[in-house]
């Protein structure tokens, strides 16, 4: 009995033992890390004053001001050894020089919109590249171009376009707060995107630190990494700045907001929208919001709400011309119609007050933050009646999730799928957006909703592409697969999501990975992989 005693606490002294070790091993290292950080900042911009450990005051504000989905902003959730919020390019190539050489993994987060908190939360020891002081916008009206920082927020890009000129603008997300970084990384949509495509359709040159902490241009790195930088994802390098190409603007766009219930004939608008909102003029976009409202004309009833909201680039007569002869199903008056300059466009998409001024853009807080689960799927051929009248019983079913329809066409269809890593052109209709938020906490409110938003994309299925069922990168969804990245698996656990996202462009994607991160340093759960050892392309 004494034996038995005494080997129980042995093993106990021994588990104590290894805990204080790893721990304290754990301590070193970080401590290790944070000193190589300031070793490798030059004297001309000292390092110390970017860097945020858990011991500063400072930690827990920059952490939680770039947290934008509140499931990831817990007690439980994992926190970073360490936030590095750079202040200068070579803050950047001491990050990634002092986490290679420490094995620590970075998130580099930019807005901090990644649905799936990718860019700041990780199982594994890691800490963030934070980039929300690199944020300058250089606009050069006489070349229409700008030059900017990754760390920029969309309004701000928007704000000083507006600033130069009136009759310029840039095609990118509705979102102003969402930042440069994320939103370039992944493609970039937004309401012009029909004239002007995506926003790595409008991107010319970049810089980039390398995995070598090597500061490289378009000429440098080459077209093959400048290729996979503009849609990819960020699993290639840190992209510091883009030169983008400015568009054309008139000095009056119009906007508009129309709503219709199942009572007020939304079925048939919503039907006719699917085949035609993807073939009018090119300088409208229209996008349908669907969700789940109280009857007005059956009390205690629940009912579908079909939302119309629109961007044309031009004044409200020529518009009214165009759904008249292209979309009566809409009932468009000049009364829903409101005349302005595209800055105050852009505030009007943001959801802000009527008159707000355009200053607004300038805010880095988000108007609500909640808890969220986001899908998406790609419609390659209209949905059927009575697969319509079956999604309104759906909906209704399920009451939270709503969706967004935006269609495609125009210079969508026209650009190549294999032009950037971006693949979802000619062919889609429309991208289906899956949104569901909540303010409840807890683990079982979070499973509970998150259900809600797999229940409805599955009852589209039947409905949506296929063969892989298509996704938006920036639309992040774990539900597509995660990749522990071991070389044994890496490759096949990445390609079961990367070809959701890439289709026929994921294996250039990882050739182009191998070649320029080979350790694979640059990546995330949802990441590009590297080829196997016995794959390794010359």
């Amino acid at each position: 009995m004494e034996m038995v005693i005494l080997k129980r606490a042995v093993i106990s002294l021994v588990s104590v033992l290894v805990l204080y070790i790893s721990w304290s091993w754990r301590v070193n290292s970080h401590e290790s890390f944070h000193q190589c950080l300031l070793n490798n900042s030059p004297p001309s911009h000292p390092i110390f004053q970017a860097i945020h450990t858990p011991q500063n005051s400072s930690y827990s504000s920059v952490l939680q001001s770039y947290i934008r989905n509140l499931r990831f902003n817990t007690s439980s959730t994992p926190k970073p050894v360490l936030i590095v919020a750079a202040m200068h390019e070579s803050h950047v190539q001491a990050a990634i020089i002092c986490a290679k050489k420490h094995n620590l993994q970075m998130k580099i987060r930019s807005g901090g919109h990644d649905y799936e908190g990718l860019s700041y939360v990780s199982n594994v020891p890691f800490f963030i590249l934070d980039m929300f002081n690199l944020r300058s916008i250089d606009v050069d009206i006489e070349s229409e171009t700008a030059w900017v920082q990754a760390g920029a927020i969309l309004g701000e890009v928007f704000y000083r376009i507006a600033e130069k000129s009136k009759t310029h603008g840039f095609p990118a997300g509705v979102c102003p707060t969402v930042g440069v970084g994320g939103h370039f990384s992944a493609g970039g949509y937004g309401n012009m995107m029909r004239k002007y495509g995506l926003s790595v359709d409008n991107i010319v040159d970049a810089k980039l630190v390398d995995v070598n902490g090597r500061i490289l241009d378009r000429n440098s790195m080459g077209e093959d990494l400048f290729w996979a930088i503009r849609g990819g994802g960020a699993s290639f390098g840190v992209v510091l700045a883009y030169k983008i190409n400015l568009v054309p603007v008139p000095e009056t766009v119009t906007v508009f907001k129309v709503e219709k219930t199942l009572e007020q004939d939304a079925t048939d608008a919503v039907d006719k929208w699917q085949h035609v909102a993807h073939k009018l003029d090119d300088g409208l976009f229209i996008r349908l919001v669907l969700d789940v409202v109280n009857s007005s004309t059956r009390t205690g009833e629940r009912t579908v709400r079909a939302t119309f909201i629109a961007l044309f680039l031009g004044g409200s007569e020529r518009l009214l011309s165009i759904t008249d002869k292209g979309f009566p199903e809409l009932g468009l008056t000049r009364s829903d119609c409101t005349e302005l300059s595209w800055i105050d466009s852009v505030v009007y998409w943001g959801s802000f007050p009527a008159g707000t001024p355009a200053s607004v853009l300038l805010d880095r807080t988000p108007l609500t933050l909640s808890s969220l689960k986001r899908k998406s799927d790609y419609v390659t051929e209209p949905i059927p009646r009575e697969g319509l009248e079956g999604l309104w019983k759906k909906m209704i079913e399920l009451e939270r999730p709503y969706m967004n329809f935006n269609p495609y066409g125009g210079k969508m269809h026209e650009i190549p799928a294999t032009a950037s890593p971006f693949p979802h052109r000619d062919g889609n209709l429309w991208k289906i957006q899956y949104v569901t938020n909540w303010n409840e906490e807890g683990v079982d409110a979070a499973n509970y909703y998150i259900d809600l938003t797999r229940q409805l994309y599955d009852y589209l299925t039947p409905f949506v592409s296929k063969n892989p069922r298509q996704s938006f990168l920036a639309y992040r969804d774990l539900d597509l697969g995660t990749n522990n990245h071991k070389f044994e698996t890496g490759y096949s656990e990445g390609r079961a999501y990367g070809i959701n996202y890439f289709l026929e462009n994921f294996d250039r994607l990882v050739e182009i990975k191998t070649k320029v991160d080979p350790d694979n340093f640059f990546r995330n759960e949802q990441s590009i992989p590297v080829l196997p050892p016995l794959h390794d392309v010359e």
